[in-house]
């Protein structure tokens, strides 16, 4: 039985992928700050780290076959001040300096070390220039520039022969938090808040099936290099808000632009991103063999929304 080890292991993603892995057949350690207690399932289990002070748990590293490296302050989280900018990155550059200086110092059996970036290495849409595919380079705007350093900061592991995959990951679809929570709070009281022109494309990906690809990445060897985390067919803001309220509330929601110099004064520079329209391509993914569960967005809502 192999082992798996996550950083980033108690955010939306991590704890899904944690179950995942687990109904896999994997042992699954999760690096943390603060040790939680017990884990709910038998082959899971917390171990201590600190990037700050640059301590790992030695003994939870070597257990381990493979890393998924998920740690990063939430870009969304606060507004993007200066010394907020610097902890996006550091969270990132640091926590992945840290893990393969472990792995450098110490005896080890790691084979695959897989580390999540995101679409925002990408820029804005460019006629001729859409769908971005992985050889796109990185956009010189922040979050491009935070996910150019995130990937730079992982390739010194293929030094130690060990296969780098890097997954750029789309908005995340899930009812336990992320993109979807947004949207679904105003509807409640049944407001559908589409942003913006609501025309801008979203390039997202079921929770479960990014788990998927995750698992999928560590088993097929033949995988290397960066892989976009998107299902095969985007849509616009205003069709997922529309959908959505459906689903959720049949035909009793309202439709409401948010505009967007309210989203800018609101949100300052982070609105860029979710104003910013990003068609993303899923041909590599899918030509490594993997195959989405959720392709499209009506099986994803309904899924999520039976």
């Amino acid at each position: 039985m192999e082992t798996v080890l996550i950083t980033g292991g108690t955010g939306l993603v991590g704890k899904q992928l944690s179950r995942h892995l687990n109904e896999k057949g994997y042992n699954v350690i999760i690096l943390t700050r603060k040790l939680p207690g017990k884990g709910t399932h038998p082959q899971l289990s917390y171990a201590l780290w600190d990037v700050a002070k640059k301590t790992i748990d030695v003994a939870a590293l070597q257990k381990a076959d493979h890393i998924i490296h998920l740690a990063g302050a939430g870009v969304m989280d606060k507004k993007w001040t200066d010394a907020f900018k610097k902890e996006i990155i550091s969270s990132r550059a640091d926590s992945a300096a840290l893990l393969i200086d472990a792995l450098k110092k110490k005896e080890n059996k790691v084979k695959t070390f897989i580390s999540a970036s995101a679409i925002g290495y990408y820029g804005e849409d460019e006629p001729g220039k859409i769908p971005f595919e992985e050889t796109a380079p990185a956009d010189s705007a922040f979050l491009g520039e935070v996910c150019r350093l995130w990937e730079a900061s992982v390739e010194p592991v293929k030094e130690q022969e060990i296969r780098l995959v890097k997954i750029r990951i789309g908005i995340v679809l899930s009812r336990e938090g992320g993109a979807l929570k947004e949207f679904v709070t105003p509807l409640k009281f049944g407001l559908a808040t589409v942003l913006g022109s609501g025309k801008q494309v979203m390039s997202w990906i079921h929770v479960e099936d990014l788990c998927a690809l995750f698992s999928y990445a560590l088993e097929n060897k033949k995988m290397q290099g960066a892989y976009n985390g998107v299902a095969p067919y985007p849509v616009n803001n205003k069709t997922l808000v529309t959908m959505l309220a459906k689903k959720r509330n049949g035909n009793l929601f309202l439709r409401v632009p948010v505009p967007a110099f309210m989203l800018k004064l609101i949100m300052g520079g982070r609105s860029i991103e979710i104003l910013k329209s990003a068609t993303v391509s899923s041909k590599k993914t899918e030509a490594s063999g993997f195959t989405f569960h959720y392709a499209d967005i009506d099986a994803a809502m309904e899924n999520l929304f039976p």
